[in-house]
């Protein structure tokens, strides 16, 4: 990582990482978070702006398997690591199983949360492969939705967790679509 700049100039920092199993470097003013990098630079807007205080979740991405604000992670914090945002989750052929199960169980209703939902749960799913609802609830605890009373979310993500057991091929991630 290297910085640049002057009198004048915003400082910028050179960051390379992986997004979505594909390799990206690029140029970053340091006072952009990796929500920033993803919306602005990556045009990956999957990830949603909401609270920007890391209070919703609903920017919520995968940095190196785990569930974190992108709103709260500066870009430059980044360098060398691995991100998966929602636009990286689906396999090539199709929906991931936590996606058809939030459609299947109507867990969506604006969607403007599902993207940090979905991520926070496969992150839940990837290392507890049957959870109980109690683990749910606390992998989902800062992920916020004003629709629903979280019921559906619940139901989608065991249905999920069953299918993910029954198909683990179903769960491969980097749509082809997403190398942008």
């Amino acid at each position: 990582m290297t910085t640049a700049g002057g009198l004048g100039d915003e400082m910028t920092v050179a960051v390379a990482l992986t997004v979505n199993g594909m390799r990206r470097e690029m140029r970053i003013p340091v006072t952009h978070t990796l929500l920033d990098l993803l919306r602005a630079r990556l045009g990956l807007t999957g990830t949603k702006e909401s609270c920007l205080e890391g209070c919703c979740g609903a920017c919520t991405v995968l940095l190196d398997n785990r569930p974190v604000m992108s709103c709260l992670v500066l870009g430059a914090s980044v360098d060398g690591h691995d991100v998966v945002t929602i636009e990286g989750v689906a396999p090539k052929d199709g929906l991931h199983p936590l996606q058809q199960a939030f459609l299947t169980h109507a867990a969506a209703q604006c969607g403007y949360c599902t993207s940090g939902m979905i991520l926070s749960a496969k992150a839940l799913l990837d290392r507890t492969p049957a959870p109980s609802d109690q683990e749910i609830r606390r992998a989902l605890h800062g992920n916020l939705c004003r629709c629903t009373g979280y019921n559906a979310i619940i139901e989608a993500v065991k249905h999920a967790a069953r299918l993910m057991r029954e198909r683990p091929a179903a769960t491969s991630q980097y749509p082809a679509e997403s190398h942008r």
